[in-house]
């Protein structure tokens, strides 16, 4: 078995179980969201997949309604005139990725690969060809979330990006999660809005 099937069973198996077992969190969440503000539970994106085919991202939503859907954060002044008070929570704590689970289920991402672009964000697809970074499934989390997230430039992730498919193992897999959840708790790598000097990053939206 090849590890690129067994990598795709395991995504299966661990997010569906972890959909069943988190249902009840779901629900308290989604009704947080609707007693915090005007909207509907959940945002959908469309996202750069594998080998740049398209498809819709779903996450918890943590900005107001009347937000630009297609805009990357870093690109608003102050996003966090945007941000509901429950978004701010569940964004520092990284559980508005969560309905992401379902992108999984369905094979549109992996648990660990490249974060999915924004279909507008071309030079980090760009970036991303010119290594191999997009013949993969985008992730939940993956070796450039966890080593810079946020702050790094799009060269820099595209390249550990590149380095992540070309040396894929369950290992390394392994390795990327333990770092997720240590980054999660320290809440390391993660940036909202625009800074003074502004990077040519892409921040989360």
């Amino acid at each position: 078995m090849s590890y690129e099937t067994f990598k795709r069973i395991f995504d299966t198996t661990l997010s569906g179980s972890a959909l069943l077992l988190l249902a009840p969190f779901f629900l308290l969440i989604a009704c947080l969201i609707k007693l915090d503000s005007k909207g509907p539970v959940f945002f959908k994106q469309e996202r750069i997949g594998e080998k740049e085919k398209r498809f819709w991202m779903y996450k918890f939503r943590t900005m107001h309604q009347d937000t630009p859907n297609d805009v990357p954060t870093h690109l608003f002044n102050d996003s966090t005139k945007h941000i509901t008070r429950i978004g701010a929570f569940l964004r520092k704590t990284s559980l508005d990725e969560l309905p992401q689970l379902v992108n999984i289920l369905k094979g549109e991402m992996a648990i660990v690969g490249p974060r999915p672009a924004l279909w507008n964000q071309d030079d980090l697809v760009e970036a991303r060809r010119q290594v191999g970074a997009t013949e993969a499934l985008p992730g939940l989390t993956g070796w450039a979330q966890v080593k810079g997230r946020d702050e790094l430039p799009i060269e820099v992730k595209a390249k550990l990006d590149g380095e992540y498919v070309r040396q894929m193992s369950f290992w390394f897999d392994m390795r990327c999660i333990a770092l997720t959840i240590r980054n999660v708790i320290l809440r390391e790598g993660i940036v909202e809005g625009t800074h003074p000097t502004p990077r040519p990053t892409e921040k989360r939206r």
